[in-house]
Order: C-alpha cells, then sequence, then structure tokens
C-alpha cells in the first residue's frame, strides 16, 4: 500500500517513550508527596502534569503498540492514525490541567498559604529528571513524529515547571515570599497552555484530513503539468494519514495517443523525490472524460 514507515524508528521510539515513562512515573510519586508536605502549589502543579505526563506517555505506548498493527478490510490504511488521536488526547490533557493550575493559583494569591522552601531540593532534583528525559525524548523521532513531539512538550512543561519551583523556593528562601509559589505555576500554566494548544492544533489539522505543513500543493500542481504531454492537473488532495506518512490523489489530464503508463511513472517518481509522498492514487484522463467537466484545478 506504498507505506514505508521504518519499523527501526518505531521500535526505537517505543523503547525512548517506555524508559521515559518509567522515569517520570517514578518521579511524580516522589514529587507529589514533597509537594504535599512542603505545601507548595507549584510542586503539586508540577507532579499533577507529571502524572498527565505519565499517561500521555502510557498512552503513547499503546498508539505505537496498535499502529503497528496490519491493514485489515474495515481499516485499509491500517491504525497508523492512533498516534495521531493519541497526541490530540494530550493536548487536551495539557489545557485541562493547565486551566486547573490557573485557578489553584487564583485562590493561593487571595490568600498566600506557608510554603516550606526545602521545596527547592525536591524541584531540583525534578529539574534533573526532565532534562533526562527530554534528551532521551530528543534523541528519537521528535521532529518528525507527532505523538514523540506531543510527549515531548508535556516533558517541557515539566522542566519549566521544575525550574519555575526552584525560583520560588529561593524566593521564599530570602524573603519569606510566599507568594512567589503560585507566581511559579501560573508562568507554568501559561507555557503548559500554549503548548497544548499548539499539538491540539497541529493533531486535529491531521485529523481533518489537512495537508501537511512542509507540503505546497501549488508547487506540486505545477510540477505535475509541467510533466511532458501533461495538459492539467485537477482533484489534487494531500493530506497525511499520520505524521510521516503524507498521501495524495490527483487527476491528469492528457492527449489520447500518448504513453499512460510512462507519464504514471514519472509522475510518481517526481512526488517521490520532490515532496517525499510515496503514497500516490493518480487517474489519467483524455481531455473529453466527464470527470475533467468540473473545472477543478486545485484541491487542497
Amino acid at each position: 500500500m506504498g507505506h514505508n514507515h521504518s519499523h527501526e524508528h518505531h521500535t526505537d521510539n517505543k523503547k525512548v517513550l517506555f524508559i521515559s515513562f518509567l522515569i517520570i512515573f517514578g518521579f511524580m510519586i516522589v514529587e507529589a508527596i514533597g509537594g504535599f508536605l512542603t505545601n507548595s502549589l507549584a510542586l503539586l502543579s508540577d507532579a499533577g502534569h507529571m502524572l498527565s505526563d505519565a499517561a500521555s506517555l502510557g498512552l503513547s505506548l499503546i498508539a505505537f503498540k496498535i499502529g503497528t498493527k496490519k491493514a485489515t478490510e474495515s481499516k485499509t490504511y491500517g491504525y497508523s492514525r492512533m498516534e495521531i488521536l493519541a497526541a490530540f488526547i494530550n493536548g487536551i490533557t495539557l489545557i485541562v490541567i493547565s486551566v486547573y493550575i490557573f485557578y489553584e493559583a487564583y485562590k493561593r494569591f487571595l490568600e498566600p498559604p506557608e510554603v516550606s522552601a526545602s521545596m527547592m531540593i525536591i524541584a531540583a532534583i525534578g529539574l534533573v529528571v526532565n532534562i533526562v528525559v527530554a534528551w532521551m525524548l530528543m534523541r528519537g523521532d521528535s521532529k518528525e513524529n507527532l505523538n514523540i513531539r506531543s510527549a515531548l512538550l508535556h516533558v517541557f512543561g515539566d522542566l519549566l515547571g521544575s525550574i519555575g519551583a526552584l525560583v520560588a523556593g529561593v524566593l521564599i528562601l530570602l524573603f519569606s515570599w510566599n507568594i512567589a509559589d503560585p507566581i511559579a505555576s501560573v508562568v507554568v500554566a501559561i507555557l503548559i497552555i500554549s503548548s497544548g494548544i499548539r499539538i491540539t492544533r497541529d493533531a486535529a489539522h491531521v485529523l481533518m484530513e489537512g495537508k501537511p505543513d512542509n507540503i505546497n500543493v501549488e508547487d506540486i500542481h505545477n510540477e505535475l503539468v509541467g510533466i511532458t504531454e501533461v495538459k492539467d492537473a485537477h482533484h489534487l488532495h494531500v493530506w497525511s494519514i499520520t505524521s510521516d506518512f503524507p498521501a495524495l490523489t490527483c487527476h491528469l489530464v492528457v492527449d489520447s495517443d500518448v504513453d499512460r503508463d510512462k507519464i504514471l511513472v514519472a509522475a510518481q517518481k517526481m512526488l517521490k523525490n520532490k515532496f517525499g509522498i510515496s503514497h500516490s492514487t493518480i487517474q489519467i484522463e483524455g481531455k473529453n472524460t466527464a470527470t475533467n467537466t468540473e473545472g477543478e484545478s486545485c484541491d487542497e
């Protein structure tokens, strides 16, 4: 079916996600306990975020596992889009967590509680943990795979949360400024919600059959009509099945006496070499073909 995902990439991604899951889940327990003991919203919010991280990493692992299942009669593209669904859910989770942190911070702004500066110790450990996990995920396929990228954004949010808690701890220790704790939480929540909105938007774009950001449909159209003996290209659609699996369909208009097989091979070769599209369905038709009467030249 033209699907050329790398099995090796999938295996590496799953391994990285599994190790990251174990690290994040383990430290989440430590941070939650520390947050309760020190009465720090910054730590508790970061622990809550780490809980969502653990859940999102687990969801990503499940998505990768299901995504490798073969295509069936009812799922002709297979289950690859499970990765996008996981990314979408992760993005929504980030937004929900941010809203909750805003609410808790608001209550603490009204009545700043006593917070122990010892929260710095746990925050410092959390910073190291998140740096390690972020480094591991960045070694994976984070640029191309939306699922890995959503998990990485979760961890970056955690990393920033640890920095915020660390700074708040210093201010509390030096100046007894307890309001620094909810301020740090709000700053982190703003960063988290921006990441959540971005990853949710990207996942929704794929689910809505939007074209890949790195592909210009007009450029594809121009390249297709530039092929010798191609008169026009229409009904042109480009979308993504999952992060690294673009697909295309189109109609090419040609004269009736040309070598259609030769044109088909040239078009498919061009799409693969210039645009990275290996999965294409191209219909070649004559000038008087009925499907060419609708007047479409380039559809996104």
